[in-house]
């Protein structure tokens, strides 16, 4: 039955133990785990390497922060406060690294604060390109790319081939299609595959091993096929702005208890951050470098002048016959509520019904959004021209 995948898979995203991750390190001593904040890495990479690389998307509300406000001021998002404190209360002990993103100043700054609290453990700050011009800033990623492939090798004493390389972007390939397709069934019909499932089992791939998770993927959606579910209405809708912190699963639950079918989102956007598989012959790192300038998706968080966010939004509307756009961006995120104007006047101008409201990881009180969103879901329901 799908419901006992998805319990599963509510119960692995949970553990702040990480049992999965000990298990998996002890099943041979040569395994490395690299852990990795929002939202992108190269995840194949760190894979070739014989590393299991984590997604550790905050504490949600099942952490109580004391430790992690003593680091950080009120006025920023809340995602650094539970990750410092799961790190203060000894959670990470089985991980070998870290990997902090060029996202925002407060990672930024965090992975200052980490070489600071625990100077005798890998921390990398890993600087993503701004210049999309392969002759400047493809041959900056690539010489990233390299300086953290022997790293990593340093890491786990082994020599990562060419071949481990392109081995390692097939399986993720393979993934990435099973969550594509998981995403089109959702599109088409979101009342079998509702978003808080669909967001469980593909966040469960922040932390399995890659080949299991895409079979995971695969028996989710043929349990759901077996299910045979019956047929609910609501209104379709985009929620856009969660890419980074993440939202607390109960409150996608509120969403779509308030009447929302949400048939697109871009929570745990570095899922499915290349817009195409990539390339399975060649230099790995050139795969890698090329797919990350060509075929990644639009985000705030990174600037990209070919890429026109609001066409993109605009566009993901339309490919999903969504009726309109939730707004659902966490206090004090700068890249999403920077982006938030313009992405509004951009519904605006087209004529797309749009709401918005701001959570942080352990929002608790849902009953306000619910109200919210459960208005705007009529409205959709009475007034668009489906």
């Amino acid at each position: 039955m799908p419901e006992h995948i998805v319990r599963r898979c509510e119960e692995l995203i949970s553990d702040f133990s990480f049992d999965y991750v000990r298990r998996w390190k002890a099943a041979d001593p040569t395994r490395r785990v690299m852990g990795f904040l929002p939202i992108y890495v190269p995840r194949p990479l760190l894979h070739a390497a014989g590393m299991l690389p984590v997604g550790i998307m905050g504490g949600g509300s099942q952490v109580e922060i004391i430790k992690g406000d003593a680091y950080f001021q009120s006025y920023i998002c809340h995602l650094p406060r539970s990750f410092v404190e799961l790190a203060m209360d000894g959670k990470f002990a089985d991980f070998d690294g870290f990997l902090f993103p060029s996202i925002c100043d407060v990672i930024r700054n965090l992975s200052g604060m980490w070489k600071l609290l625990f100077p005798g453990l890998y921390a990398k700050y890993f600087d993503l390109p701004q210049n999309f011009d392969p002759e400047l800033g493809g041959k900056f990623y690539r010489q990233e790319l390299a300086k953290l492939l022997a790293d990593c090798e340093v890491l786990t004493g082994r020599k990562v081939a060419n071949a481990d390389l392109l081995e390692s972007i097939r399986l993720y390939n393979l993934n990435y299609q099973a969550i594509t397709q998981l995403d089109y069934r959702r599109r088409r019909e979101p009342w079998c595959y509702p978003a808080s499932e669909a967001y469980a089992v593909v966040r469960a791939g922040m932390i399995m091993d890659v080949s299991e998770h895409t079979d995971l993927v695969h028996t989710y959606m043929n349990a759901v096929d077996a299910a045979e579910r019956p047929f609910h209405d609501g209104s379709r809708v985009v929620v856009s702005g969660a890419f980074c912190e993440q939202p607390p699963l109960d409150l996608i639950r509120t969403l779509e208890l308030a009447g929302c079918l949400i048939v697109a989102d871009d929570f745990l956007l570095g899922s499915r951050w290349h817009t195409t598989a990539l390339p399975e012959r060649g230099d790995g790192l050139d795969i890698l470098t090329e797919a990350y300038l060509r075929r990644s998706t639009y985000s705030s968080s990174r600037y990209d002048p070919l890429c026109e966010k609001r066409d993109h939004l605009a566009l993901q509307v339309a490919e999903s016959k969504a009726d309109g756009v939730i707004f659902c961006a966490p206090s004090f995120c700068d890249p999403s509520l920077l982006d938030l104007p313009l992405l509004q006047a951009a519904m605006d101008e087209r004529g797309i019904p749009s709401a918005h409201f701001k959570y942080a990881e352990n929002t608790g009180q849902f009953q306000a959004i619910r109200e919210q969103a459960g208005t705007f879901a009529d409205s959709l329901m009475l007034w668009s021209e489906r």
